[in-house]
């Protein structure tokens, strides 16, 4: 949370000397009316004492995720810019730019490594808890239909040849598309097998009993 602490001929005045320092629109903060304007001495002769207001104003979780991400990259030497929007309970920060694949690594591991710290950063500034999704150029969503197709294509494999298939390891994100692609299949089943992170899905034929 950010606050700014002002004085003013009138309350009106402090509240827009906050605003100004903070950058932030009326409507998105917390407003305190520290002291109310007075006039002293005999008919207010002698003068006045200012009013003085406090002005807090907390970041969208969307917001506070950029800024990390911006400082990370920064360090990184990659340059990008940072587009957030909410998705019901959760918060997407797109990045977008040229040349950004040392932000996605190997199979997504960087990409996810950057999103587990980016809500580490984030939840030690909320007191809520809040998911953040970072995505790199849409990649999450080019990754998941690259899998779906994967999954549907090695459930026909499996279903042809009667032999199980042994995927790649995955992260628990990307073996969950895997098991959902295929949930509905009625004679293929899945499940991982293995150490984290190397956890690995399988596809295989479901057993008779299974299937009835």
């Amino acid at each position: 949370m950010r606050f700014a602490e002002k004085t003013g001929k009138t309350v009106d005045e402090a509240i827009s000397a906050c605003l100004a320092e903070l950058g932030v629109e009326r409507d998105r903060v917390k407003i305190e009316v520290l002291e109310e304007p007075t006039k002293k001495g005999l008919f207010g002769l002698l003068g006045t004492t200012p009013a003085k207001v406090r002005v807090s104003y907390e970041d969208s979780p969307g917001e506070i995720a950029s800024v990390f991400l911006k400082d990370v990259c920064h360090s990184m030497g990659v340059n990008a810019e940072f587009n957030c929007s909410q998705m019901g309970q959760h918060w997407l920060v797109n990045i977008t730019g040229e040349e950004l694949g040392i932000l996605i690594g190997r199979r997504g591991d960087t990409l996810e490594a950057l999103q587990y710290l980016t809500n580490l950063a984030v939840s030690k500034q909320l007191s809520e808890k809040v998911r953040i999704i970072v995505d790199v150029e849409g990649y999450r969503q080019r990754r998941e239909e690259t899998l779906v197709r994967l999954a549907k294509r090695l459930s026909d494999k499996v279903k042809r040849t009667g032999t199980r298939v042994v995927l790649e390891p995955m992260n628990p994100h990307e073996r969950r598309i895997i098991h959902t692609a295929l949930q509905e299949e009625t004679h293929i089943s899945t499940f991982s097998e293995g150490e984290e992170p190397n956890r690995k899905v399988v596809i295989s034929l479901k057993r008779s009993k299974e299937i009835f």
